[in-house]
């Protein structure tokens, strides 16, 4: 008698296993659900609808799982707000960080490297960028890290240009106009195609730079951007 409720518990435990296996399974023995899957519905409806919709239980009914695929993958739901933050931070900040700090012959190019971020959704997704401010004002702790990456992003921005013999002040303020320019022109939700916005890149560089950009520097930015939205389809 004595073993009857150990035997349970190590029942209880490979029951709740097999379900789990089961939830990540189909009957060809293929995952149902994998962590990529949960992450890109969670990700589609932090942008859609918000922080407060990403749900496990709502999420699970969506890629049609129990609860249980879920934790295969995250230890709580707060575990997979946290990669939806890491994610933005390795895509929306990283790449400008990495863009700016790209080696440049002249503070056009420089500039140039940044503007690709604005042309190429892979590289800076504004949704997704609008949904982290949106999640910023409900929590403190997403305000700091959104206050962290806007800050991180102009420091990046303006060191390109101290790098290309601007001095300190003017750099700054040269980074904060080119980046929250940018944020405002998204907030704004403009519907302007790119075939609209790229006959004044030239006047933008200059505005930006306060140096006259080249021919060979407008034809190389327009390339990049016709190719970028070909490849987009």
């Amino acid at each position: 008698m004595t073993l009857i409720w150990p035997v349970r518990r190590v029942m209880r435990r490979a029951m709740a296993a097999l379900e789990t296996t089961i939830q990540r399974t189909g009957a060809t023995g293929n995952v149902k659900a994998t962590r990529e899957d949960w992450l890109k519905l969670a990700l589609e409806t932090l942008i859609s609808d918000g922080v407060e919709r990403v749900r496990v239980l709502t999420l699970g009914q969506q890629l049609d799982v129990s609860r249980s695929s879920f934790y295969w993958y995250f230890k709580s739901r707060q575990d997979l707000l946290d990669q939806l933050l890491d994610h933005w931070r390795q895509t929306n900040t990283k790449f400008i960080v990495e863009r700016a700090r790209r080696p440049s012959a002249t503070v056009v190019r420089g500039v140039m490297s940044i503007f690709e971020c604005w042309v190429d959704e892979r590289l800076f997704d504004p949704r997704l960028d609008f949904a982290i401010r949106a999640w910023a004002r409900r929590s403190p702790a997403i305000r700091r890290a959104l206050d962290e990456a806007d800050e991180e992003r102009v420091n990046a921005i303006r060191d390109m240009f101290m790098r290309h013999g601007y001095d300190e002040e003017d750099a700054f303020v040269r980074a904060r106009i080119l980046y929250f320019m940018q944020i405002g022109y998204y907030s704004l939700e403009l519907d302007e195609p790119m075939s609209s916005r790229l006959p004044h890149v030239a006047s933008y560089l200059r505005s930006f730079t306060g140096q006259e950009p080249t021919t060979a520097d407008v034809e190389d930015f327009s390339r990049y951007v016709v190719e970028t939205m070909a490849r987009k389809g």
